[in-house]
């Protein structure tokens, strides 16, 4: 568990520190924003009930973007961890994302881009399904989700992105024997990736909706076309910033996915495709940088 809060530490303080170098190539723009979160419940002789608690989360949304003529190169990274404890119980991981996303485009139009991407999400450390800890349901590219895609993107404005691609590949990577021999994420038991030839739209917008309160979303939908290609697969993210002052904030990430291919168990055992929802809200320390 310490390992990967280090690690996140150690890039928020990188790129802060890169954050204040002057930069003068008007050919790149170079930005993003990082922040640490912090929540506590302590409770004593508690009538009520309840537990005490104590949560940490750290991110770092970063973008390097470049712009000659009628190229574009776009870069997004994104980085993610957090903890909880609660009571008597040992850390848990509570958040953990690892993110990469790169488009080659070139102008076609006014506001059209002949594109070509590549994306990879996966997490950093292993995941338990708590309250048993003892044997992982997910780690480093297991899963990993690599999306190489050949399309058209849309841009009218800095603030708006809309991107199909009809000729897209979506590769699901479950690189550990014991989860891919149970045939987690949609992988068969016994292989290490699965591979589908996709549809896909996207779509990105931010909006400071008000003084100091800043939306992002970015909705992603595939459509598998050699098997079940009616059933899409969403994944959804929202982020809210609420702005305090310079260095504090308030915010609320929510990320929504459903893959049919990805079955859960309810209570009674039963395995089917669900709707799976992530909600992490914090107030704590909130830096913006870059052009």
């Amino acid at each position: 568990m310490k390992r990967p809060l280090s690690l996140m530490v150690i890039l928020l303080m990188t790129l802060s520190l890169f954050a204040e170098t002057p930069k003068e190539d008007k050919l790149w723009k170079l930005g993003g924003e990082n922040g640490l979160r912090f929540s506590q419940v302590s409770l004593s002789n508690w009538a009520a009930g309840g537990n005490s608690s104590l949560a940490a989360n750290g991110f770092l949304h970063f973008f390097a973007n470049y712009k000659k003529n009628n190229l574009i190169w776009e870069n997004k990274f994104q980085f993610a961890y957090g903890i909880i404890k609660q009571s008597d119980t040992k850390l848990r991981k509570s958040d953990d994302n690892l993110y990469y996303a790169s488009t080659l485009g070139l102008k076609a139009g006014r506001k059209w881009y002949c594109t070509g991407s590549f994306s990879f999400k996966s997490q950093f450390a292993k995941g338990y399904k708590y309250p048993n800890d003892s044997v992982h349901v997910s780690k480093f590219m297991a899963p990993g989700y690599i999306l190489l895609a050949i399309g058209m993107d849309y841009k009218p404005n800095e603030s708006f992105a809309l991107s199909l691609s009809p000729v897209s590949s979506k590769i699901t990577v479950v690189n550990d024997p014991a989860l891919s021999a149970k045939g987690a994420y949609g992988v068969e038991a016994g292989k290490k990736a699965r591979y589908e030839f996709v549809g896909m739209l996207k779509l990105n917008w931010k909006q400071e909706i008000m003084k100091n309160i800043s939306f992002k979303t970015n909705l992603q939908l595939l459509s598998n076309y050699l098997e079940n290609p009616e059933y899409i697969d969403v994944n959804w993210e929202v982020f809210i910033n609420m702005k305090i002052n310079k260095y504090l904030s308030t915010n609320i990430a929510t990320n929504l996915i459903y893959d049919n291919d990805i079955l859960i168990k309810d209570k009674s055992g039963i395995a089917a495709p669900r709707v799976q929802f992530k909600e992490v809200f914090g107030i704590g320390f909130s830096y913006k940088f870059g052009s």
